[in-house]
């Protein structure tokens, strides 16, 4: 995953077999907690979240909430930050780098996750989190395991 590309790419040993837009933290890398950055280094996929739930599905704090997004249900909480479709839920794997004390990825809760299909990618607006296309974000879901190697740069 690079932040600077703005792009995932998916890998089958060493052949790229996909790649999608991306949108990480507006506030650039970095690993601290609370600093609203997207964790760079190596990661793997610790929980994925959703596997079943229809396309837009709404997630707060990691459960469907019974919701589907919708055009309307965005413009009634427009300063929400929408978790959508699949979580895939990230833990560091670098010590003190991304994982334990002030930089653990885990606890500060970042996640490969589906957005609203309105919001831009290839440009960085989330909060910390890798935000996806409700279709790329399923579909990468769909293809890789828990424990999967994530590796941000």
């Amino acid at each position: 995953m690079s932040i600077a590309q703005q792009q995932l790419v998916l890998y089958r040993g060493h052949e790229a077999v996909e790649s999608a837009a991306v949108s990480t933290a507006l506030q650039g890398p970095g690993e601290l907690n609370g600093s609203g950055c997207t964790p760079r280094g190596r990661h793997r996929i610790r929980l994925k979240i959703g596997v079943g739930c229809p396309t837009g599905a709404v997630f707060r704090g990691r459960r469907w909430t019974g919701e589907v997004y919708s055009a309307a249900l965005g413009a009634a909480a427009p300063e929400r930050d929408w978790i959508l479709s699949r979580i895939l839920w990230l833990t560091g794997c670098e010590s003190g780098r991304n994982r334990g004390g002030m930089v653990d990825t885990l606890s500060r809760y970042i996640y490969i996750h589906g957005c609203p299909d309105s919001e831009p990618m290839g440009v960085p607006r989330s909060h910390g989190c890798i935000r996806m296309r409700n279709a790329d974000v399923i579909r990468l879901c769909d293809c890789v395991p828990v424990g999967c190697p994530v590796l941000i740069d």
